[in-house]
């Protein structure tokens, strides 16, 4: 098989893979810019395998060549050609694994190579001209949708256990829906849940967040609840409202959103995957907004309309109830009201804190008549 792609026939990749076949190395593009190729998904990356030892790719600086060492005691040299980033990796074999992190030698052959990946479809090679080389018989379960891990799944997991996280996440963005999730892996996963204490929240909140960026992460997270693997990272949620709320999305045409979808699982905070302050913030307000008796519009005034319409889903998903169109529209009305008074406009008969309650009765009356009462009115019920 043969991939025709036009990153890959761009000056920067041809170039760099000329320059290390001619100097007598193996190099193929590899890993997920090849299997995204095949599927005809769109490509961010490119990365490069050869046989070729860092020092060696070093020497190929000059001539329009930038060579940095981002990751040369590993192997990994970046060069950058036309201002176009390329990741060069030799060839490596795992010496030692702790379910973290990984010793390894370099190796000679594309085969190691590949044995060392996690998914057979992620241990796809192309040369320059785009034949597709296969060392492990990855094809046929890309073209399958088929995620599964290479070689024994309990290995390949106790190798680094974060990829337990990555099985569901690429089963959510690769996987057919319809076929189910690979059994040995799911089993594999089941019977080393301890391994993922090993984890940092960072990575695994990092993980969580691209798994819930998926169309439809539903089936995905529904086979985490049932592995353990949910309760375990996150206690107290449950993967139920998740299909519900993904449907009415796709009802409403929101695009997928993580923080959204996070909220659908119950209580998270935060800390708990090392969110930043803005997602943190976010999820906070959602989570507080589902139990609140505070109407969608009057969230739209308070949080803007994004909070509120995702308010407005999460609500209908979590009690299982139809999306009111109409809701998505007090959104944006509540969004874009503005309150007609001022502190100014109360003073010098009001101060201090009958000031600040004053304004908030008026307030609260404003939001109930649906932001219909206008300056003159709400100066009429203060005087009153």
């Amino acid at each position: 098989m043969r991939i025709d792609a036009p990153w890959l026939s761009a000056a920067p990749v041809q170039r760099a893979l000329g320059r290390l076949t001619g100097a007598g190395h193996e190099a193929f593009v590899v890993g997920g810019c090849v299997r995204n190729a095949l599927l005809g998904v769109p490509v961010a990356d490119v990365d490069i395998a050869t046989s070729a030892r860092p020092e060696a790719v070093m020497a190929l600086a000059g001539d329009g060549i930038k060579a940095v060492p981002t990751g040369i005691e590993h192997g990994t040299v970046t060069l950058v050609i036309d201002g176009q980033p390329l990741e060069v990796t030799t060839y490596r074999a795992d010496v030692e694994t702790d379910g973290r992190r990984a010793v390894v030698r370099f190796s000679d052959t594309l085969e190691e190579d590949a044995a060392r990946r996690d998914f057979t479809m992620n241990a796809l090679y192309a040369d320059a001209s785009g034949e597709v080389h296969d060392p492990l018989g990855g094809l046929p379960d890309l073209l399958a949708r088929r995620v599964r891990f290479v070689g024994d799944a309990a290995t390949r997991l106790a190798e680094d256990y974060l990829r337990a996280l990555r099985f569901f996440r690429f089963a959510a963005w690769y996987g057919d829906p319809d076929e189910g999730l690979d059994a040995e892996a799911l089993a594999a996963i089941a019977a080393d849940l301890d391994g993922l204490d090993r984890l940092s929240r960072e990575r695994v909140g990092h993980e969580m967040r691209r798994l819930l960026a998926a169309p439809d992460p539903a089936p995905a997270v529904a086979a985490m609840a049932q592995t353990g693997v949910l309760a375990r990272l996150l206690p107290g949620t449950e993967a139920r409202v998740l299909p519900v709320l993904a449907h009415l999305e796709e009802m409403a045409g929101l695009a997928p959103d993580p923080i959204r979808r996070l909220a659908a699982l119950g209580p998270v905070s935060g800390d708990d995957l090392r969110l930043s302050r803005a997602e943190a913030r976010q999820l906070e307000e959602l989570r507080g907004g589902i139990g609140s008796a505070e109407g969608i519009a009057e969230i739209g005034y308070r949080h803007g309309a994004a909070t509120a319409r995702d308010v407005a889903l999460l609500r209908a998903a979590v009690f299982e109830t139809p999306l009111d169109p109409g809701a998505l529209r007090a959104a944006d009305q509540g969004a874009g009201a503005r309150f007609p008074l001022a502190a100014k406009d109360l003073m010098p008969a009001l101060e201090g804190a009958a000031l600040g309650a004053e304004l908030r009765r008026l307030e609260a009356a404003w939001i109930a008549s649906g932001f219909t009462l206008d300056r003159a009115g709400l100066l009429a019920m203060a005087r009153r």
